[in-house]
C-alpha cells in the first residue's frame, strides 16, 4: 500500500535530520580524537557548524545539469565565440578535505543554440560543490556544455590555488594549478584556441 504523501516527506525530513546529527556526532568525535575538548565554549557548536557548512560545499550532489540549466538554453542564428572568463569559485579536494579555489574561463562556438550567461556560472558552482579534483572539474564543465547545446567547439580553462599544496606537504604559497578541456574546434582548429587563449588572459591595467 503506498505511504501518503504528508507520511513520505516526514519520512525525508527525519531522514536529512538524522544524517545531520551523524555527521555532528562524527565531527564532535574527530575534535575529542586530535586532543581538544568538544565541550568547551568555543567548540561546543562547532560540530553543527561544520555539518552545514559541510552540506553547503557538497550540495551539488543533489544537482544536476537539466535543474542547473532551468530550459535558458535558447535557439539563435550566431556562430561566433561566447566566452565567460574570471568565474569565481570554491570546491573541496578530494584527497585531503582541504579547499581549492580561483577562477575558471569558459567559451564555446554555437552551432544552433546557445546558453544564458548566468547559467554558465551556475554549472560551474554544481560541479565545484563536490568532492573534487580540478583536472575533473575541468572536463565535467566542458562536456556538460558540449551534451546539452552540441556547440561546433567548447573551451575550458580552470587557475586554482589548492590549500592542500600551500599548507601542507610542500608548502609552497604561490604555486597555481592551470587545467583546460578544449573539444571540438577548441581542440582541432588553432585559430580557434588561440582566440580563446588570448581573450582569457588577465586584462591588462
Amino acid at each position: 500500500m503506498t505511504k501518503p504523501t504528508e507520511e513520505i516527506l516526514l519520512n525525508e525530513i527525519d531522514a536529512k535530520e538524522l544524517d545531520a546529527r551523524r555527521i555532528a556526532f562524527h565531527m564532535r568525535e574527530i575534535i575529542k580524537l586530535v586532543g581538544e575538548d568538544p565541550n568547551r565554549e568555543g567548540l561546543r557548536k562547532t560540530p553543527e557548524r561544520y555539518e552545514k557548512a559541510l552540506k553547503f560545499l557538497t550540495s551539488g550532489y543533489h544537482q544536476n545539469v537539466d535543474h542547473v540549466l532551468n530550459g535558458a538554453t535558447f535557439s539563435v542564428a550566431y556562430d561566433e565565440m561566447v566566452i565567460v572568463k574570471d568565474i569565481e569559485f570554491f570546491s573541496l579536494c578530494e584527497h585531503h578535505l582541504l579547499p581549492f579555489f580561483g577562477k575558471a574561463h569558459i567559451a564555446y562556438l554555437p552551432e544552433k543554440r546557445v546558453i544564458g550567461l548566468s547559467k554558465i556560472a551556475r554549472l560551474v558552482n554544481m560541479f565545484a560543490r563536490r568532492l573534487q579534483i580540478q583536472e575533473r572539474l575541468t572536463s565535467q564543465i566542458a562536456k556538460a556544455i558540449e551534451e546539452k547545446i552540441a556547440p561546433q567547439g567548447v573551451g575550458v580553462i580552470i587557475e586554482a590555488r589548492h590549500l592542500c599544496m600551500q599548507m601542507r606537504g610542500v608548502e609552497k604559497q604561490h604555486g597555481q594549478a592551470v587545467t583546460s578541456a578544449m573539444l571540438g574546434a577548441f581542440r582541432h582548429n588553432k585559430q580557434t584556441r588561440d582566440e580563446f587563449l588570448a581573450l582569457a588572459r588577465p586584462s591588462k591595467g
